[in-house]
């Protein structure tokens, strides 16, 4: 009976060992053609990438001209990113609001696309930096708003930060003096 036994378990841990080599030429077969599908998915892309010399010929003269003062640009937001961080850093544990994670806003993946050259992945990163610093600042202003002066205008708002319809009504004084206290400790799930 023992002997039996043993033969069993020899065949079963025989037929996992075979289960497991199995899965591993699988895995290992699902990794080439992921790779060969990947290189082929880059030359795809690859052809629509214009080169520099190409693309500097087709610019217009004026889109030329003009992209020293776009690329100006980098001063007033980089110091805005300084002072937004700075500001929220020395100010907001004063206050208690809770930080906002500047991660969260300035995303850079698109120089990973292999179709952009290197002017068109600047451009990318610059616009992703900018629209990222002001989406953070935004973002910082609103919890500001909310804590010092959460009181919605007289007059409709264009395109309002999202904390916006919580606010008092303007000329809402017994809201407003009742509710400040609370409001100021509703910031919902943006604890960093």
């Amino acid at each position: 009976m023992r002997e039996h036994l043993d033969e069993l378990l020899r065949r079963i841990r025989s037929l996992q060992d075979e289960v497991e080599e199995e899965y591993r030429r699988a895995l290992d077969d699902l990794n080439q053609r992921r790779a060969r599908l990947a290189d082929e998915f880059l030359r795809q892309q690859r052809r629509y990438k214009i080169g520099l010399f190409r693309f500097l010929l087709r610019t217009r003269l004026l889109v030329a001209l003009t992209s020293p003062i776009i690329y100006a640009g980098w001063i007033p937001f980089l110091l805005m990113d300084l002072f937004v961080t700075v500001y929220q850093t020395l100010c907001f544990p004063v206050y208690r609001i809770p930080r906002v994670r500047r991660s969260d806003y300035l995303v850079f993946d698109r120089e990973d696309l292999p179709y952009l050259n290197l002017i068109e992945k600047l451009n990318c990163f610059y616009c992703s930096y900018c629209n990222g610093v002001a989406a953070y600042t935004r973002e910082v202003a609103a919890r500001t708003e909310q804590y010092w002066c959460p009181i919605k205008h007289t007059r409709r708002l264009r395109n309002a930060h999202g904390r916006y319809p919580q606010f008092f009504d303007y000329g809402d004084a017994e809201a407003f003096r009742q509710g400040l206290v609370r409001l100021r400790r509703l910031y919902g799930d943006d604890e960093s």
